[in-house]
């Protein structure tokens, strides 16, 4: 609302006028340059200008059909121009004075215009259409009349001539405006006031006059919908009148600006006004129809204020059953209508005199707008029925809320907490008490709050049908909670929330501007349909939404609830809800698919995707190897078929193994597969289609993996290795093939000396032949969703195990258990060397400990199995006990190679993520496990406490290393900013912002790592002395250039401030009095000690007499330049060069490859994804 879209600055000066094409994408604009400019707000450019006008623009107006322009001005003319072939078509001239306004009529060849000469014109433009209009046959009586009309005016002008002239104003008029419909104009003049003028055939005449302004009126206009004007003046006010009664309905004053002009929206309930400082946008009037629900019925109040009745199950509306046109003002709508069953009555509120409420029983049949014969009237800003015979009133002027009988009779009082702004029902004998920031849940009977929840800004209340939630309303917020006010979920909204219903399935349904939109009590939510105007939701049915217009007509809206019935479906697994839902609907799209797998079920996104790419990302995510042969053979891509091996090896199906291998053209791996698959038939072929393609290597290794000697000693042979088929064959004992070699290649067996040659070994071949079936290495039975699609949906119902497999696995081995309760799992992993076991996992944690075992868990799995499975972030795997994973995580994300300065930050992690609570003697510990987010329900989203957060490590580490510096103990600060580093390394953080946070803080330890250590190289060059005079000239160079590359680094201002007052010193001490001045500039630019500046100041004065060194360095103070972690010489911008992917400091390219001398993990120009710190 009021964001500005653009702006048009071609017109010099102001802009008086401006208007909008009814249907066209243009609008037209005038101003005190003369000029009338048409402009094209999707292209965004003036299109054209048309002049003519002596003197300012008033006004500007396109006609409603035809493509002409309205324009009036000070010149005393008003023109019609066409804006298609951009001429002027017509000059109407008769004012005397500035014509300050001209509009078409909406529907006659009528114009209207004032003018400041006191006088109100209309004029007929009829003989301008008939001209301008294509030709047709005319009447004789047409022509006759075309030739004797004598209205010509002063310049015999007989297309368009005045028809009226209407004079009552006693002063210049500057506004004037037909009626939409019926024949009148309105008109505002200075002299104060807003004339009504009706108009005939034949005359027009006053009316009336509406008196009220107290300064010049500058705009008005009839209202388009209802009998009001509406009218603006300089006294600053806006004021609404009645049509008929032409009395004051309401009135708006600004403080400071004067109102110049007003419009209407042709539509919605809208107006705008125009004054010194802007333009303000409003309506007049609520327009949520007061309605309430009950079963199957509606009551409602339209627009005349008449009660109405609505039956959903019939879809009929009654005749109006009450009028309540005396409730209130004329012009203020009802605010609330409350339904009481057992008594048949209505609780009805208007915000009229300062709030009142009215109590009407309703008659048993609908037999027109009847007048109530019994009411019950009083004062209160809300009221609502709280039990079948008492109403609760609420007084905001008091801030007491007064607890009645049918009879209006006050039977309790209660005193609601300070600044209740309304009250709503809450639960029998209860209420809802809304504040600005807060509701809370109120008890009648005892007089007591029962619970309160902080929501700010609550508007409306909308309870569940079974009573046991409701939804709060705010402008931006949906807050759903129970019945005791326990909030379940809540989100937020750009677009204004308008109001909700809920569905019979316990979802809520909201709509705003302009959509209406769903949320699951999980918080889950999504967009039903869009809306063309806004509607007010009453009840949800099926695929029927029943709802109110701002015109308070019931309507009815077809939804497709099919996106939420599965997310709800999803939720409460309903298995055979969501197979229904998938076997006859189209839901499809991007959304639905990437929602599932976000919920961590690929194996339904993969029911609903059709392009190829996806649905094998998706098999292989959820294992299905079937679909991810089908979509590979589909796509045919190398890179497809080499995921799909690993995939298929992981589960142990070699023959989809086998076929990925011969699609790649794998031959080593498919010889190898085979030999360990026991597949002699198809080794032999692989033999002779390496004996075909000449590929020795190959034919070498498969003759090695058939044991076929024969083979070998020939293929050595033919390649004239004669010493290896010698030795060969003398290796196997055979004889005859040795003296054929020693024949062929001229040798006899004296003149070959051997090498001791020990037993020949064959290849072990496989005891069971398992190239019959596939090897069942990893679980993939079906999921329970699965095997309802399957049809084998009988046993739903019953527990499911986990994944399929019952508690005790046959395939798992008997593992004993060592003293306290820890598993020798080294021999485990002896047995299972070779194949990937997936993540490594705590050995402590067995099932006889303690069950976290969930349905979405799978078998055997442990809390710490989950917190590895959860997420990507190295810590969570270190407290999950997977060191390996963890390692693999680290070396992916920030290319870490060297791990044992982690091991201390390891062993603290998996420390603090569990406690033991010894149990009896001779048993083994319970285990319980640390969370980070203890109230989180969803397994799959279970994380483990990881120790040392980012405000400890700042208070901690942080502060030590910067005191250490403080305190010049380099040595301790270096350990310590490297512990800071390590600590951070391997962490979580509890949110997105402190990402950013983290990231600062590595960028700050390196910095001070790289800088102290260049102050500790420098010392232990020199040994710790200021004078260097004794050095060789090359460590005086080394040592100035290590003094100067100290100021480098990025540090805190005053340790900056250190580095300076320590470089400018040594340089001085050292005759280097160039460098001692830049160093001294510095400093007192930059420093932050005043002693160490008034230094500078004296050094800066003894070394501009001679600024002159007496050893030139490699230090330029005005060049870019990084300072490397490992030589502590500089790197130029434009250089070559590496950086450490952990902490980012730089190197020169010939450490590429080794350790960061920084973090002493990470390594040099490693390809890394990024450090992972939170998920």
């Amino acid at each position: 609302m009021g964001t500005l879209i653009d702006r048009f600055e071609e017109h010099d000066g102001p802009v008086r006028g401006i208007d909008f094409h009814k249907t066209q994408p243009l609008f037209v604009s005038g101003g005190d340059d003369y000029k009338i400019k048409v402009w094209s707000y999707q292209t965004r450019r003036c299109l054209f200008t048309l002049n003519g006008h002596l003197d300012y623009v008033r006004t500007v107006f396109f006609h409603h059909e035809l493509p002409w322009i309205l324009s009036s001005s000070d010149d005393q003319t008003i023109r019609i121009w066409n804006w298609q072939n951009r001429s002027l078509i017509c000059t109407m001239t008769g004012h005397n004075h500035y014509t300050m306004c001209a509009q078409f009529h909406p529907k006659e060849d009528l114009i209207v215009s004032a003018s400041l000469d006191q006088s109100v014109r209309v004029w007929d433009i009829s003989g301008l259409r008939k001209k301008h209009s294509a030709p047709t046959s005319m009447t004789f009586e047409d022509q006759m009349a075309r030739a004797n009309a004598n209205q010509a005016d002063m310049f015999g002008n007989t297309d368009a001539v005045v028809k009226f002239v209407l004079e009552g104003h006693d002063r210049g008029v500057n506004w004037v405006a037909f009626h939409p419909t019926l024949p009148l104009i309105v008109s505002a003049g200075d002299d104060r006031l807003v004339k009504l003028w009706r108009m005939s055939e034949t005359k027009a005449w006053e009316v009336d006059t509406c008196r009220g302004h107290f300064q010049n009126v500058s705009a008005c206009l009839f209202h388009p919908h209802q009998d009001l004007i509406l009218s603006v003046g300089e006294d600053k006010t806006v004021r609404v009148w009645d049509l008929n009664k032409r009395t004051s309905v309401q009135s708006f004053k600004r403080e400071n600006d004067r109102f110049w002009v007003i419009a209407a929206h042709p539509e919605i309930n809208l107006f705008a006004a125009g004054h010194d400082n802007g333009v303000m946008v409003f309506k007049l009037e609520r327009e949520r129809p007061a309605s309430a629900v009950y079963q199957n019925q509606l009551f409602y109040i339209t627009k005349e204020k008449h009660v109405r009745m609505y039956d959903f199950a019939k879809n009929v509306e009654s005749p109006s059953m009450l009028s309540l046109k005396k409730l209130g003002a004329p012009w203020t709508p009802p605010r609330t209508l409350s339904y009481n069953p057992a008594e048949r009555a209505i609780l009805v509120t208007s915000p009229a005199d300062s709030g009142c409420y009215e109590l009407v029983s309703l008659p048993r049949d609908a037999s027109g707008a009847v007048e109530p014969t019994d009411t019950k009237r009083g004062q209160g800003n809300s009221a609502v029925f709280v039990a079948r015979n008492r109403f609760a009133v609420f007084n905001q002027a008091n801030q007491q809320i007064d607890i009645k009988d049918l009879t209006n009779s006050t039977t309790k009082t209660i005193k609601p907490p300070h600044g209740t702004t309304d009250i709503y029902f809450g639960g029998t004998g209860c209420l809802l008490l809304i504040t600005a920031t807060s509701v809370v849940l109120y008890d009648i009977q005892q007089k007591k709050q029962l619970a309160e929840l902080a929501v700010n800004g609550v508007k409306y209340v909308v309870w569940s049908s079974d009573g046991l939630h409701a939804a709060l309303l705010s402008k931006h917020n949906v807050t759903i909670v129970t019945k005791s006010l326990q909030q379940v979920s809540t989100l937020h909204e750009t677009i204004r929330i308008k109001s909700a219903t809920w569905d019979d399935a316990g979802v809520l349904l909201y709509s705003t501007l302009n959509h209406i939109k769903y949320t699951l009590m999980n918080g889950d939510n999504g967009i039903v349909r869009t809306l063309e105007h806004t509607v007010y939701l009453v009840r949800v049915k099926g695929r029927n939404v029943y709802c109110l217009d701002r015109a308070a007509k019931p309507k009815i809206l077809q939804i497709d609830p099919t996106e939420y019935r599965f997310k709800l479906a999803l939720v409460k697994r309903n298995y055979e809800e969501m197979l229904n839902i998938i076997r006859t609907s189209s839901l499809v799209g991007q959304s639905i698919i990437s929602y599932l797998q976000k919920k961590g079920y690929p194996e339904i996104a993969l029911q609903f995707v059709q392009d190829p790419q996806t649905r094998f990302e998706l098999a292989i995510e959820c294992g299905n190897l079937d679909v991810a042969v089908e979509m590979a053979k589909q796509l045919d891509r190398p890179l497809l078929w080499q995921r799909l091996s690993t995939e298929a090896l992981a589960h142990g199906n070699h023959q989809v193994v086998e076929m990925t291998y011969q699609k790649l053209r794998n031959f080593d791996k498919l010889s190898f597969l085979y030999l360990a698959t026991g597949e002699q038939d198809k080794l032999r072929r692989m033999a002779k289609i390496a004996e075909h393609r000449g590929d020795m290597t190959s034919r070498f290794q498969n003759a090695l993996y058939l044991n076929d000697v024969e083979n070998r000693i020939e293929m050595f042979k033919e390649i004239d290795l004669y010493p290896l088929a010698y030795i060969t064959a003398k290796s196997h004992g055979l004889e005859d093939q040795c003296k054929d070699i020693l024949e062929a290649s001229g040798f006899t067996e004296d003149q070959i000396s051997l090498p001791s040659v020990g037993q020949p070994l064959a290849p072990p071949k496989p005891v069971v032949p398992t190239f019959k079936a596939n090897w069942p290495t990893k679980s993939t039975s079906s999921s329970t969703f699965e095997k309802a699609l399957l049809g084998e949906v009988e046993g739903l119902d019953e527990a499911p195990t986990a994944n399929g497999y019952d508690e005790s696995d046959l395939l798992e081995p008997d593992v004993p258990k060592a003293a306290n309760g820890e598993l020798d799992i080294g021999e485990e992993d002896e047995d299972a060397e070779g194949w990937d076991m997936g993540d490594d996992v705590d050995a402590e944690v067995e099932g006889d400990f303690v069950n976290v075992e969930t349905a979405e868990a799978g078998a055997g799995s442990s809390e710490a199995d989950l917190w590895a499975r959860n997420s990507p972030i190295a810590a969570d795997h270190i407290a999950a006990g997977s060191f390996e994973t963890a390692m693999q995580l680290l070396n992916r994300q920030i290319g870490a190679v060297n791990f044992k300065p982690l091991q201390p930050r390891f062993e603290e992690i998996y420390q603090a993520s569990k406690t033991y609570l010894p149990a009896s003697a001779g048993l083994p510990p319970l285990v319980n496990y640390v969370r980070r987010n203890p109230s989180e329900t969803d397994s799959r989203k279970v994380l483990p406490f990881i120790p040392r957060d980012i405000e400890s490590i700042t208070v901690g580490e942080l502060q030590a290393g910067k005191t250490a510096m403080q305190k010049n103990k380099l040595e301790d600060g270096v350990q310590l900013f490297k512990k800071m580093l390590h600590i951070l390394m391997v962490n979580a953080v509890a949110s997105a912002g402190e990402i950013s946070q983290a990231k600062a803080l590595i960028h700050t330890a390196a910095q001070y790592v790289l800088g102290m250590a260049i102050e500790l190289e420098r010392r232990r060059l020199t040994k710790n002395a200021q004078d260097i005079s004794s050095l060789s000239d090359d460590d005086k160079k080394r040592s100035l250039e290590l003094s100067a590359y100290f100021t480098v680094p990025e540090m805190e201002p005053s340790h900056v401030t250190l580095a300076l007052f320590s470089a400018m010193n040594f340089a001085h001490k050292n005759k280097q009095l160039s460098s001692a001045l830049s160093f001294a500039n510095s400093l007192i630019e930059k420093g932050t000690n005043a002693k160490f500046k008034e230094s500078a100041r004296k050094i800066k004065a003894v070394c501009e007499r001679n600024p002159n060194d007496t050893v030139d360095i490699e230090f330029d103070q005005f060049a870019e330049f990084d300072i490397c972690a490992a030589s502590y010489t500089p790197i130029y911008s434009g250089s070559p060069s590496s950086a450490c992917p952990f902490d980012g400091v730089k190197y020169h390219s010939k450490y590429k490859g080794t350790v960061c001398k920084v973090c002493e993990v990470a390594q040099i120009g490693a390809p890394a994804s990024g450090i992972r710190l939170f998920v």
